[in-house]
């Protein structure tokens, strides 16, 4: 593509003009093109699977590592996973137009908000093909338009996914460039995608570290964003300890490469003895690699001393953080030095301390006795998430419709005059 700038202009004009559309679209409108999305990507499913193949293929010979394989690849299950998440979307209620806070005022006014789409959002994600689908079906539904950039390695996927969303829109009567895909893996297209403040109204990066990080730095227009997903488990000295066993297990090795997996467990020095040695096994069996203190090191003979940088790390792999503290204070002093304020747990059966664990620990999801791979918008029954944010402005934690919408103050009057 040979003007990559005058390629996204077009671009962020038609999503600009779309997004009038569909912001007046009713409910019926929308949630027919999602049930038509979903239905086509289960009647397409093979030919996205045959082009995910083919970008799975490329990422290998290019010597991609097996955290972005994973993420980057696609089954049934998760085809028919992005079409249960749509329909669950047109499930929820339509929040635009709704009016909430009506009050009159002394002069005989009422003032209310009224929910409204924040426009054109530009998301911008690599190697997870379903972020098309899952970001379409909330733009949608919230009566935005989206530009999205997914990563190069998933071109075939995505445009195979993009297909079945112009198709479901059409059948609905709305534009089909209320969703665009970028068609170009130039990286230029991204430069200007972040920049252009007359045609998107915010950015969404979803991807590692640097990329984000650069998202940020660089984007003229505003970003809701995570940049890491240093998540920690904390066994406390009164958790019943089978369930603890099940839930750190879970965390870690549920899956590896995602930002909702834990990175750091915590344990109580109470009964480290008891639960490291059979969890610690639990982990060694599935081929993870432990880092820990000198205090675990003693107790569990195969694993490695840990150094400061372990604490930072978001592993996104087979590999786990582990340190004993001598109780709950250690423990939310050590998460809140460390933790990316995404997500974090206590396994307990106490209550004073799990609700202090809730009350002061800063992250975007904080648990009780409970995984943190549930730190996601479709378990969290938003129909899916757009991405996590670990911002404290507009949107924390998974953002699903709300966090896609903003409110405008709206006056109700019978002829006032200020005076």
């Amino acid at each position: 593509m040979e003007n990559i700038q005058a390629y996204m202009q077009q671009v962020g004009i038609a999503a600009r003009t779309a997004s009038r559309t569909l912001a007046q679209a009713d409910t019926s409108a929308k949630n027919r093109a999602l049930g038509e999305i979903a239905t086509t990507l289960l009647e397409q499913s093979a030919l996205i699977l045959t082009a995910n193949s083919r970008d799975v293929a490329t990422a290998r010979a290019a010597g991609l590592d097996e955290a972005s394989i994973d993420r980057l690849t696609l089954t049934e299950k998760t085809i028919r996973a992005m079409s249960e998440g749509l329909l669950q979307i047109a499930q929820l209620p339509d929040l635009i137009g709704a009016i909430t806070d009506l009050n009159f005022r002394p002069s005989g006014i009422q003032v209310g908000k009224m929910r409204v789409p924040l426009g054109v959002i530009g998301i911008i994600y690599e190697s997870r093909p379903n972020v098309t689908a899952d970001a379409a079906g909330l733009c949608i539904k919230s009566g935005n338009a989206a530009i999205l950039r997914g990563g190069s390695e998933a071109i075939h996927s995505n445009q195979a996914i993009a297909a079945c969303v112009h198709a479901g829109l059409k059948a609905a009567g709305l534009p089909e460039s209320a969703v665009q895909v970028v068609a170009t893996t130039d990286r230029a297209a991204v430069g200007e995608l972040i920049t252009m403040k007359e045609y998107v109204d915010v950015i969404v990066p979803r991807g590692g570290k640097s990329l984000i990080a650069r998202i940020s730095a660089d984007a003229k227009v505003p970003v809701i964003k995570h940049l890491d997903g240093i998540c920690h488990v904390y066994i406390d000295d009164e958790a019943d300890l089978d369930k603890a066993i099940r839930i750190a297990d879970n965390a870690k090795t549920h899956r590896y490469g995602v930002c909702n997996a834990m990175e750091t467990l915590l344990v109580a020095e109470g009964v480290a003895a008891q639960v490291l040695p059979p969890l610690c096994k639990l982990y060694l069996e599935k081929g993870v690699e432990l880092r820990g203190d000198a205090a675990c090191c003693a107790l569990v003979p195969h694993m490695t001393l840990a150094v400061e940088e372990d604490w930072h790390t978001e592993y996104l792999a087979p590999i786990l953080s582990v340190k004993i503290v001598t109780g709950m204070d250690e423990a939310i002093n050590h998460i809140a030095t460390y933790s990316s304020q995404h997500t974090d747990t206590i396994v307990t059966e106490n209550y004073s301390r799990a609700m202090r664990f809730l009350r002061e620990v800063d992250s975007s999801s904080v648990m009780v006795n409970a995984s943190t791979r549930f730190a996601d918008g479709f378990e969290y029954g938003l129909g899916a998430e757009i991405g996590i944010s670990t911002d404290k402005i507009h949107a924390r934690g998974p953002v699903g419709l709300e966090g896609l919408t903003s409110q405008k103050y709206i006056v109700l009057g019978s002829g006032q005059i200020r005076v």
